[in-house]
C-alpha cells in the first residue's frame, strides 16, 4: 500500500437499516498532511462516515486502512480509543462538568505537569489560554469550538475529523477561524477530514474536496 496515504476507504457501505444504506461501495484516500472537505446536502451520510473512520459505527461491508494499518474489515475492528483519530462533532461534544483545562487534558498521557503542559500548548494555539478554568457552558461558541479543537489536537493524533465544525459561528469569527485553524494543522502536519454542507467552509478551508452523491464519493466540480 501507499506510504504517503494517511487513509484509504475501499468498498464501504453502511446504513442504520440494513435495506436503507446511506453508503454504498464508497471510496476515498487521503494523503499524509492533506485537508479533505466532503460536501453534500444535510442528511446525506457524511457525518455517518466520520462516525465510521472513528470507529462509533461499524460498516456493513468494506475496509478502513489507517496508515496502512486495517481499522475496519470482515474479520477486524478497532475500538475508537486505540484508533488514535481526533474528532471534532457539531455540538463540540466538551464535557459540561468539567472546565476548560481539564477538558483539554482528557486523554493526554504523562505526568500531571507534561499533562498541564501540554494542553496549555494547545489552547495557547488556539487562542483559548484564558478561558483555561471556565466551565463550558460559559463559553460562547466560537470559544467552545476552539477549546474542542484543542482537545482534539492535544492527543496528537495524525489524523482529525471535523464535522461541520464552523457551522454555529458569525460570518467574521467563522472566517478568521477557519484560517487560524488551517494554519495550525499544516504546521503541526495534521491530516483533516471536515465535513460540511457549505461551500465556503471546504473551497476555503480544503485542499482537495469530494461530494458525497447517490452513496458515493464523487470528484467535486465547482
Amino acid at each position: 500500500m501507499n506510504e504517503d496515504k494517511c487513509l484509504i476507504i475501499k468498498d464501504l457501505s453502511f446504513g442504520y437499516q440494513k435495506q436503507e444504506e446511506i453508503l454504498l461501495d464508497a471510496n476515498l484516500s487521503l494523503n499524509n498532511g492533506e485537508i479533505l472537505g466532503i460536501i453534500g446536502a444535510s442528511g446525506i451520510g457524511k457525518s455517518s462516515l466520520l462516525r465510521l473512520i472513528a470507529g462509533l459505527e461499524k460498516p456493513f461491508s468494506g475496509e478502513i486502512f489507517y496508515f496502512n494499518k486495517h481499522l475496519n474489515s470482515k474479520s477486524v475492528f478497532v475500538p475508537p480509543h486505540k484508533r488514535g483519530i481526533g474528532l471534532v462533532i457539531q455540538d463540540k461534544g466538551l464535557f459540561p462538568h468539567l472546565n476548560v483545562m481539564d477538558n483539554v487534558k482528557f486523554g493526554i498521557s504523562g505526568t500531571k505537569k507534561e499533562k498541564i503542559d501540554k494542553a496549555m500548548h494547545y489552547l495557547k494555539l488556539l487562542k483559548a489560554e484564558q478561558f483555561k478554568f471556565s466551565m463550558p457552558n460559559n463559553l460562547s461558541g466560537g470559544e467552545q469550538q476552539r477549546v474542542a479543537i484543542a482537545r482534539a489536537l492535544a492527543t496528537e493524533p495524525k489524523l482529525v475529523l471535523l464535522d461541520e465544525p464552523f457551522s454555529s459561528l458569525d460570518i467574521n469569527l467563522r472566517s478568521s477561524l477557519r484560517t487560524e485553524t488551517k494554519a495550525l494543522f499544516k504546521k503541526t502536519k495534521t491530516s483533516c477530514v471536515l465535513v460540511s454542507h457549505d461551500l465556503d467552509d471546504v473551497t476555503h478551508f480544503c485542499d482537495r474536496v469530494l461530494r458525497l452523491e447517490n452513496k458515493k464519493m464523487v470528484e467535486f466540480i465547482d
